[in-house]
């Protein structure tokens, strides 16, 4: 019997974008379907009911829900091109940075550019110091994987592609080769990886997405 997989998710969004992005590496085929996140529709909330959000991973008519998992369950299922490391120390290592990208780095990048005026200031401060965490990380190795892309690699498309459109858009500065060049280097050779390349949304459209939502006037004009 075929395989079949869905990917519910929203042009827009790291989170669905780092699923496809593991997919397309594997070789595994899909059938894509885009969300409207002011319209939900049903199948979303159905194979979602608690979260209510995208990304969600249908296999075989079973649902998988939020982006780490959905890209832990990937690597599981089809074992080719691992994104997580076979030894238990390294692989906890690997969920511990991505974790942190998830649960500490995007909320303060968040607030840095589209957060209130008042706190905008402490939040790239915050967002300053969390990233030195992940330059310290990277050490001198070309991905977070090591040789080769892995599974902090893939979270870390918030950082990648996302954290320089929401500079652009808003005008906000935090990611600078001066500060961070190993992360600076990470960038520019991350987003040339034609996988990673391939599974990043327009630029520009996304910068217009996102000035559009919060009001932001665009300089170039």
């Amino acid at each position: 019997m075929a395989e079949e997989v869905l990917l519910f998710g929203f042009w827009g969004s790291p989170f669905s974008r780092r699923v496809e992005m593991a997919l397309k590496l594997k070789g595994i085929e899909y059938k894509y379907i885009e969300e409207d996140k002011n319209n939900k529709s049903s199948s979303l909330l159905k194979y979602n009911p608690v979260h209510k959000k995208i990304p969600v991973l249908v296999h075989n008519g079973k649902p998988v829900a939020e982006s780490l998992v959905i890209l832990e369950y990937i690597d599981e299922t089809w074992k080719h091109h691992p994104i997580l490391p076979k030894d238990p120390y390294e692989r906890a290592n690997a969920r511990f940075w991505a974790k942190f990208i998830d649960e500490k780095c995007f909320p303060a990048i968040w607030k840095s550019c589209f957060g209130e005026e008042k706190e905008r200031e402490k939040a790239v401060e915050e967002a300053s110091e969390l990233l030195k965490f992940l330059e310290n990380e990277l050490k001198e190795k070309r991905f977070f994987g090591g040789e080769t892309i892995g599974l902090v690699d893939i979270a870390a498309n918030l950082i990648g592609f996302w954290l320089g459109v929401f500079e652009e858009a808003n005008g906000v500065e935090l990611l600078t080769k001066e500060k961070f060049p190993k992360l600076s280097n990470w960038t520019n050779e991350y987003v040339g990886i034609s996988f990673i390349k391939e599974n990043l949304p327009p630029r520009d459209k996304l910068i217009a997405y996102l000035q559009n939502r919060f009001g932001i006037p665009n300089a170039s004009k």
